[in-house]
């Protein structure tokens, strides 16, 4: 046994370690050994039986929540075993929010703190009230746009589209009692910057790493933000190869637009508006980045992390308008659209990243040489996946290689006619057997 995320090892016990059963209360819960040092070696403690009293007490009269206390022998010494489960509220520690991440305890302040306590009440940031807001500060250019997408997608009826805005923003939910939700403010406020900070896109082109050439910064509301990125991006960012097809010109980005489309909307329907960091867009001349700021629960791996945005997108009330008027698919799909399109443009496969401070989408351009060499490149890496794990899915390898579902079955299918894999037991529960010829 090591420490880890839910174990945590003392030699002794002091009553601030209550910090860290709060912690462990306030995440995923876990046990707390008093008896052993910071390598797991028992050093037993002398006062096992009084202990097995006080703690509960003390746990109970200070964080308000119970504790199972064991009194545990290991090599004829005595040590304790002090299980906290998680709880569904928060727990405070003398007015203090105590979080386990990772193999670390911290202290839950400012942003961190309200995120923390939105989720534990089941709110989301998006969802919040603002008070001293009104519709009639929002744009109404906004609200016709909305109106014209959405007419367009199908996604509202006709009838409730010709209702006042009032009623509209009802519709969408967006409105909690007489107050305005954050996620209107975005949407639809004509300076949404007065009300949360950073509510911008940042945009650079970079000759390298070190070498910023030009920059430019996008404002106003969501809808805005997005109509008037991708126009900079196209028309000012992006340099386009000219090329005629009898006596008309055609021009040819070395990007997919449609690529470049999700991965846009995909940072602004992700991003944790609460961190006051705008959503950031790196230009290459062969490559382009979009960062975000966001943070994911630990131990969760990218694919693991586009299986939580299909079930609950960062921001869900911005998400769900911008799926009504027509700007995104079904929730979660934006991911899956990338990796496609740039698979059907002919570009590199689009690679994907989440650490402690964002998101991150790398789009590469076309590559003529990439074209004719992805099918075999693709089997290679299905072949290296399946040895390290046998167990693995085709969403799974999809995700880790960076193209489609379809282009995986596709190779996967020419792997097993060529006898180079084969499928043990059933689709579920079964495994791949990589098949070594001599």
């Amino acid at each position: 046994m090591k420490e880890s995320q839910n174990i945590e090892w003392k030699e002794s016990w002091r009553d601030e370690y209550i910090k860290w059963i709060c912690g462990f209360a306030n995440a995923n819960g876990g046990t707390l050994y008093i008896g052993k040092d910071n390598k797991g070696k028992v050093t037993g403690i002398s006062d096992a039986w009084k202990l097995l009293k006080d703690i509960p007490n003390k746990v109970r009269d200070i964080l308000g929540i119970m504790i199972d206390v064991n009194l545990i022998t290991e090599k004829g010494k005595d040590i304790l075993e002090i299980i906290a489960e998680p709880y569904p509220y928060p727990v405070s520690y003398k007015g203090q929010y105590h979080y386990r991440s990772g193999s670390t305890k911290q202290e839950l302040k400012g942003a961190a703190m309200d995120k923390f306590l939105l989720q534990k009440q089941g709110k989301r940031w998006d969802a919040v009230p603002v008070p001293k807001v009104t519709v009639v500060d929002f744009k109404n250019d906004s609200f016709e746009l909305f109106r014209k997408n959405a007419a367009r997608s199908g996604r509202m009826g006709e009838e409730v589209l010709a209702e006042s805005n009032e009623i509209l923003i009802e519709n969408l939910q967006l409105k909690e009692n007489s107050y305005l939700k954050r996620a209107a403010v975005l949407l639809f406020h004509h300076d949404p910057e007065q009300y949360v900070t950073g509510a911008y896109v940042k945009i650079g082109f970079f000759e390298t790493d070190a070498d910023l050439l030009y920059q430019d910064e996008v404002h106003g509301n969501l809808f805005e933000q997005a109509d008037k990125t991708l126009d900079l991006l196209l028309t000012k960012y992006l340099r386009a190869y000219i090329s005629y097809e009898g006596i008309s010109r055609v021009e040819k980005y070395p990007f997919s637009k449609e690529a470049l489309r999700e991965a846009l909307l995909n940072a602004i329907v992700h991003k944790d508006y609460s961190s006051g960091v705008p959503i950031q867009i790196s230009v290459y001349e062969d490559k382009i980045i979009f960062w975000n700021t966001g943070q994911l629960p630990e131990n969760w791996t990218v694919g693991r992390l586009f299986e939580k945005h299909a079930s609950m997108p960062y921001n869900p009330l911005i998400a769900n308008t911008l799926f009504r008027a027509g700007l995104i698919e079904a929730w979660g799909r934006g991911i899956y659209k990338i990796i496609s399109e740039c698979e059907k443009f002919g570009a590199v496969p689009p690679k994907f990243n989440c650490d402690f401070s964002g998101l991150m989408v790398e789009l590469g351009a076309k590559s003529e040489q990439v074209s004719g060499k992805t099918s075999g490149k693709t089997s290679g890496k299905i072949l290296e996946l399946m040895k390290s794990n046998r167990g693995i899915t085709i969403p799974e390898l999809a995700l880790e290689i960076g193209v489609t579902e379809r282009s995986i079955e596709r190779n996967i299918q020419n792997l097993r006619k060529e006898g180079i894999i084969q499928r043990i037991g059933p689709a579920k529960g079964g495994h791949w057997e990589v098949i070594i010829k001599k």
